[in-house]
């Protein structure tokens, strides 16, 4: 009698298995040593509607802060018994046609867009310029794409009710699907067709930051393949200067002077960015244009060690840095310039300082700080 055995010798399995180990510890080392790419990137901005018109902004030395005339006042509704006030200031950080969207090439009605927050607008259409720039088309991808970013807080929603009429012709339920925060990143991802993660982020002055962080670690994660991040600020859709009050954050001049002897507080505006990211190595096989590299990144939070909920500590972002630069396996004596959060305020811009100074106090050597404000 013959006898056939069906299992293969002891020692190829050993060695298959020997193989298949080796592959994973590959992958996992290859995995730890993964950077993440920006393959593409849209804004508008005050004074500047794209990326490009912001660097020739920028390289020009000039501001996109404008400051406006009676007529342009009164032509938004502002009274002049407001405007003329002494503490009126004058500073408008906007966007041109901030309430301006394309609605027919996105399949929205007239009276859809209307509902629209522009906030949810401009995110949108950022969106897909941000996708046209990295050189896809999401509905051809065989990949997934998140998203991820998040919006400020305005007065859209309460504006669309205050008005009777229209309060009364409209469903109140669509009304606020089209204004909520959470939903911005999930009308992306449904009106480009987008099938990965989809996530709406509200973490203050590090909404597009965080947002940035959260997508880095999907994509490392494997959870998509590529990633639209950003954040966007639309207050008010007409131009208008501020109160200014004494004590307040808010500029007196309406000029917002980070890290400067001279700086007297901040000028709140609109804007919106998105960048499009993607696993370094795999946008190095793909042909991708590669602006930058993302090679670490870091969140914590405060606790209870500041003054107020509102306030920065130093203690915190000397933790927080010092986590990105480890995560990243940088050398802190490497680096040449800090794009800073530069508030121009009294408080912020000293503890933001001693925490740079004290995260870097080991590797000290020539830095620069700025902050496009």
């Amino acid at each position: 009698m013959t006898h056939l055995s069906t299992n293969p010798p002891a020692d190829d399995r050993i060695l298959r298995a020997l193989r298949e180990a080796r592959s994973q510890l590959e992958a996992m080392q290859q995995a730890r040593q993964e950077q993440v790419a920006i393959v593409g990137m849209a804004g508008r901005f005050p004074g500047a509607e794209s990326v490009e018109a912001l660097w020739q902004l920028l390289k020009a030395g000039e501001s996109g802060i404008r400051f406006l005339s009676d007529t342009e006042l009164e032509q938004a509704g502002v009274s002049p018994d407001t405007f003329q006030q002494p503490d009126y200031v004058r500073a408008h950080s906007g966007l041109t046609d901030a309430a301006g969207f394309d609605a027919a090439f996105f399949g929205y009605s007239p009276r859809e867009a209307e509902l629209l927050d522009p906030q949810h607008r401009v995110f949108l259409e950022c969106a897909w310029a941000a996708l046209e720039d990295a050189g896809y088309d999401s509905r051809q991808y065989p990949g997934r794409i998140g998203v991820y970013g998040g919006a400020a807080l305005n007065s859209y929603l309460v504006n669309l009710f205050s008005d009777p009429k229209l309060r009364e012709s409209v469903d109140s339920v669509q009304a606020v699907i089209s204004n909520v925060m959470g939903l911005m990143t999930t009308r992306v991802s449904y009106q480009l067709d987008l099938k990965g993660p989809s996530c709406g982020i509200q973490t203050g002055c590090s909404t597009s930051l965080v947002s940035v962080h959260q997508a880095c670690q999907s994509l490392l994660h494997q959870e998509c393949d590529m990633a639209l991040v950003g954040g966007v600020t639309v207050g008010n859709t007409t131009p208008q200067g501020y109160r200014y009050d004494e004590g307040g954050i808010a500029s007196p001049d309406g000029c917002c002077r980070a890290f400067d002897a001279a700086s007297q507080g901040t000028v709140f505006g609109s804007g919106v960015g998105i960048v499009v990211l993607k696993r370094l190595s795999e946008a190095q096989v793909e042909g991708d244009t590669i602006y930058a590299v993302i090679k670490g990144s870091a969140v914590n939070n405060d606790g209870a060690d500041k003054v107020s909920l509102t306030a920065p500590s130093v203690s915190g972002q000397t933790a927080v840095i010092a986590a990105a630069l480890e995560d990243a396996g940088v050398d802190a004596a490497s680096i040449s310039y800090v794009e800073a959060h530069g508030t121009g305020t009294a408080l912020g811009d000293p503890i933001e300082v001693a925490a740079l100074t004290k995260a870097f106090s080991e590797h000290p050597g020539p830095c620069a700080l700025g902050s496009v404000k």
